[in-house]
């Protein structure tokens, strides 16, 4: 619907502004931010283990990405990091990074060379790891040296997922006088298609693993610059 409603917008745009003066740009982006995410099957797997520190259900997030502008149509690709930590890094903790890549399509709701507001939709994949640290602070030195069955007590244990997801946005932006360089606030919203089980570190099927779905909300500051002004 929304793929539906954007495409009438940019139609209804250009059947107007034929005879206007065409703008393109291209920005590079930069973004730092925090995202929303609980994976509650999983946590919920992990509960009665007292060894193991549940997941946090927010990550910090960095991000690359461009943004071309065409009049007032959008289009842009981003390639997003983020990790969180739980618990104490040196004993009992538990760790979640992804990496996200999405291409997404919008509509620039306001006719102006200062501001930018840009409802998007796109799609994309991001992949999961959750790392879970026990404490073994009480184990010897020597122990781990000489006894193959003491180093693989201490190893940690790790789950992957990966998730093909459809996603929302809104953005704002302020452009620079001379239209190079851009500071705004992106909200979205990235849900996958289907549930997916978490997998070994290998990413080979467990049997009775955790079903678990991508409902992420994140926001974030992005930088633009670097960028190039066409007009036709």
């Amino acid at each position: 619907m929304m793929l539906v409603l954007l495409s009438g917008i940019c139609l209804s745009a250009t059947a107007q502004e034929k005879k206007k003066e065409r703008k393109s740009s291209m920005i590079m982006t930069k973004s730092i931010g925090v995202s929303f995410q609980r994976f509650g099957d999983l946590n919920q797997r992990i509960a009665p283990y007292s060894q193991y520190k549940p997941l946090k259900d927010y990550m910090w997030t960095l991000g690359l990405g461009s943004i071309h502008t065409m009049n007032n149509f959008v289009s842009g690709f981003s390639v997003t990091g983020g990790s969180s930590l739980s618990g104490d890094r040196d004993k009992k903790s538990s760790a979640m990074r992804f990496l996200s890549a999405g291409l997404d399509l919008g509509y620039d709701v306001i006719p102006s060379d200062k501001v930018m507001l840009y409802p998007t939709v796109g799609v994309g994949v991001e992949t999961y790891r959750a790392t879970f640290y026990k404490d073994v602070s009480a184990v010897d030195f020597d122990d781990v040296l000489t006894s193959p069955t003491v180093q693989n007590s201490i190893r940690s244990v790790k789950f992957n997922n990966t998730f093909a997801t459809y996603r929302f946005g809104l953005g704002f932006a302020l452009k620079s006088p001379k239209g190079d360089g851009t500071i705004g606030l992106q909200l979205g919203y990235t849900g996958s298609f289907k549930d997916n089980r978490w997998k070994s570190s290998d990413n080979q099927t467990l049997a009775d693993a955790p079903l678990d779905n991508l409902s992420r909300f994140n926001v974030g500051i992005v930088f633009g610059g670097g960028g190039m002004m066409m007009r036709k």
